[in-house]
């Protein structure tokens, strides 16, 4: 997978989290790398970073639930108006967090 295939399924993954769920920067990339060969959480934020402004962005938090940083308010607004679970400053992850094993 070339660098910009790369970039396209992270965010197709990214795009199919459904509303009300999340996934962490490392399971987004834990669910690639059996195609991509790669598994970095840092790729898969900078990557957001850069091109995630056309996918629901917000859904996607790190592995303790914090949410993007810098964008932490618009986050919680948003993950609010969809019924994801917040605890502190973050999401609940045991409770909202999706793999793309369950489908849609």
């Amino acid at each position: 997978m070339t660098p910009d295939e790369y970039v396209e399924a992270v965010l197709d993954l990214v795009e199919r989290i459904p509303e009300g769920r999340v996934m962490s920067y490392g399971g987004v990339a834990d669910a690639l790398s059996e195609r991509s060969g790669r598994a970095s959480a840092r790729l898969v934020g900078s990557i957001m970073a850069r091109h995630g402004g056309s996918v629901p962005w917000h859904r996607v938090v790190t592995a303790s639930g914090r949410l993007p940083p810098g964008h932490e308010r618009e986050a919680r607004a948003r993950l609010r108006s969809e019924g994801v679970p917040l605890r502190g400053e973050g999401v609940d992850i045991a409770a909202a967090g999706w793999s793309p094993d369950e489908g849609m």
